[in-house]
């Protein structure tokens, strides 16, 4: 379990009072569960979750404190209670060490040097942070997550009784009954056999109502194309009356507004972190694409449905806000024949397959999307922002997060030079511009 954390975390991490722990001693403690909290300083949502944290480590692990030993005339450690096997490491996103050092000082969890400013970073982009704070749960002996959204772990399950907040199967979480807008009501054993869409919405979110405008259209087409399809909306209304009339618009299902227990395991299961957010699952309840926003847009006669991910994009307006989910490879190329963007796609497309299956065998998301951008409006703004150079072919690596850039200037890509190219990325053997 220590190479694992160790590499995860490096060495050492450090104490609110500044006192250094070495990473291995977690295992010989038992650690089971790893909590990674993300956040900063200057963040009132994060100061408010801190003191909740607090509380609820406190009682998940007793009197036990952040980088304790055995108290004094304690003799041979005890084996630790399954709810204590638990860590939290602080990965903050803070500019200055003197405020960062102001708030982990209360801190009874550990958290990651503050300047580990590198690794806090592949942190963030390893597992996708998008907003602050977020908690994840990790199997301290795998790596996996465990959990995505910890936050909703903390209210709904504040002693701990469902200790360690594995994933539990679609089939599982959404048990009940399902309504109509008639009112009428359904089983959800009435999902068995079809796809399943899993909306999160809410009618005070201006880009949900546009996008529900636009998936009724594709939920039509699909069902009247004969597929076997049902859409499943959870609320993130602020109240009942606001889904009822938001709901009214909905030719599909809704898990009940009341049901907040429900609803709540679902966004638990997908670590929903920000909405609209489509989830879409094949008949057997496993996750197809956490992208559905996007492929509903981009697709809008449906006819790849149920839109398997395609291991290389074509960079549209509706795509690119996946450019600051994490590092991204983009090949630009300099016509808009689609003929170009193809061969483009068609060069690129064994290495993003050979990335993906790798880290999809460990479990884990590939540390890279991959993108062929063309010339048209966006890939000009792209340009712009990021600073380009106007050549073509261009090849680069973008992590809009560490506003970081990575160019290769050839005369001609081949599939040699972009395996190469990735390789060094991954291996962090190319020196970063700024962007």
């Amino acid at each position: 379990m220590s190479g694992f954390l160790e590499e995860l975390l490096g060495e050492k991490l450090v104490t609110g009072s500044g006192e250094e722990v070495d990473v291995h001693s977690l295992g010989a403690r038992g650690i089971s569960l790893l909590g990674l909290y993300f956040g900063c300083s200057l963040s009132a949502p994060c100061a408010q979750l801190s003191a909740s944290l607090a509380a609820f480590y406190s009682r998940l692990r007793g009197d036990t404190a952040a980088g304790a030993g055995p108290g004094p005339g304690a003799g041979a450690a005890a084996e630790p209670e399954p709810r204590r096997r638990l860590e939290i490491v602080f990965v903050s996103s803070d500019q200055d060490q003197r405020q960062w050092q102001d708030f982990v000082r209360d801190m009874p969890w550990l958290a990651l040097p503050y300047k580990e400013k590198h690794r806090k970073l592949k942190l963030w982009n390893k597992y996708r942070i998008s907003n602050i704070p977020s908690l994840i749960f990790l199997d301290a002996t795998t790596g996996k997550v465990v959990c995505r959204n910890g936050l909703l772990v903390i209210r709904d399950d504040p002693e701990g009784l469902e200790f360690p907040w594995g994933p539990k199967p679609f089939r599982e979480v959404i048990a009940g009954p399902l309504l109509r807008n008639n009112g009428q009501s359904l089983d959800s054993s009435s999902l068995e056999g079809s796809h399943v869409g899993v909306y999160f919405s809410a009618h005070w979110c201006p880009p949900c109502r546009s996008l529900t405008r636009v998936l009724v259209e594709s939920y039509r087409k699909i069902k009247e194309a004969g597929q076997k399809f049902e859409i499943i909306f959870v609320s993130a209304d602020r109240s009942e009356e606001s889904f009822k009339q938001y709901f009214s618009e909905m030719p599909w299902l809704a898990v009940p507004y009341t049901d907040e227990a429900r609803r709540s395991r679902l966004n638990r299961l997908y670590g929903i972190q920000g909405i609209p957010t489509l989830i879409v699952l094949d008949p057997q309840g496993e996750v197809i694409t956490r992208q559905g926003r996007v492929e509903v847009l981009n697709d809008e006669d449906c006819r790849e449905f149920p839109w398997h991910p395609k291991p290389v994009l074509e960079l549209s307006d509706s795509n690119a806000v996946q450019l600051n989910e994490g590092p991204c490879l983009v090949l630009f190329v300099d016509s808009e024949d689609d003929g170009e963007s193809e061969a483009a796609k068609q060069l690129i497309q064994p290495i993003a397959e050979k990335i993906i299956a790798k880290y999809k065998a460990k479990e884990e998301e590939a540390p890279l999307l991959f993108f062929v951008a063309g010339e048209d409006d966006m890939t000009d703004s792209l340009r712009d922002y990021t600073n380009l150079p106007e050549a073509a072919p261009l090849l680069t690596i973008l992590d809009m997060s560490a506003r970081a850039k990575y160019v290769m200037d050839v005369e001609e890509i081949t599939p040699a030079i972009v395996e190469a190219f990735v390789n060094d990325f991954l291996a962090e053997k190319l020196k970063p511009e700024p962007i």
